[in-house]
């Protein structure tokens, strides 16, 4: 029995260029060069090849190309959508129901990142996960206005100036109102918070994975929700930026987002 250990890739190599050794000298410069890099290349390759496939799962998608409205749809609502220098800009329409553009396709597990300006006065947010209701016993119809088959309802992402509640989650019509429990509190200190810089452009990521969302708004963690009752109901969904309705002879106030993209992640 050979007790030797097998050779390695390194041994294997070095053999090869001993074997050849007297090759190598009577060939010219250039030759030996080429012939060097082509082994150098035979090396290498299987390396970069393992390192492209360990972040095969880290891809992210873009979810607006900057100029059109392509890939998104608007469910419920008359507010006006349009892409605007590299933007989706989001008006209020006097006497319109919430009105949502929403993505033609589902994500479940999911991060999402994206910037947001929204008017001072105006209440947004971006639907993740979101359905539309049916006259199925299985989605049961609220007794609100605007609230029956074709209603968006699901978990959404607050969005809104400071102070408040921008970054928690809410029921949007699934008749629970907050999801998350701090908007709940009594105590100003603990149901708001002043991370929305009024104005401005907002960053926020939202990672959902399985029951568990949270929520980052400029870098800072806001949300960190698990939810098995809104997760059994809505494990899947489409993503939906909301223009809210005003009170008549308010507006028009606008909203805008940028720079959405998303990655989707497995499942637990």
């Amino acid at each position: 029995m050979n007790s030797l250990p097998p050779k390695s890739h390194d041994a294997e190599t070095r053999s090869v260029f001993c074997r050849n050794e007297n090759f190598f000298r009577g060939q010219p410069l250039l030759s030996r060069i080429a012939i060097g890099l082509i082994i150098l290349t035979c090396i290498l390759l299987p390396v970069g090849c393992r390192r492209d496939s360990s972040n095969a799962g880290d891809t992210w998608t873009n979810l607006f190309d900057g100029t059109s409205l392509k890939g998104w749809t608007q469910l419920n609502g008359t507010a006006t959508y349009k892409a605007e220098n590299g933007t989706i800009v989001g008006t209020t329409a006097a006497g319109s129901p919430n009105s949502f553009l929403c993505s033609d396709k589902l994500y479940g597990n999911f991060e999402l990142e994206f910037e947001v300006k929204v008017d001072d006065k105006l209440n947004s947010g971006m639907q993740i996960r979101s359905l539309q209701k049916t006259a199925d016993a299985a989605n049961p119809q609220g007794n609100k206005k605007n609230d029956g088959p074709g209603r968006v309802y699901g978990p959404q992402v607050e969005i809104e100036a400071s102070p408040g509640q921008a970054g928690w989650i809410y029921g949007e019509a699934t008749g629970r109102n907050w999801l998350s429990p701090e908007p709940k509190e009594k105590d100003p200190a603990k149901n708001q918070h002043s991370l929305m810089k009024n104005g401005e452009w907002n960053s926020f990521r939202v990672i959902a994975q399985g029951p568990r969302i949270q929520t980052f708004i400029n870098g800072q963690p806001v949300a960190d929700l698990t939810d098995e009752g809104i997760f059994q109901t809505h494990p899947k969904g489409f993503l939906g930026l909301q223009v809210h309705a005003i009170k008549p002879g308010d507006g028009p106030y606008s909203v805008a987002w940028r720079n959405i993209r998303i990655k989707e992640l497995p499942a637990n």
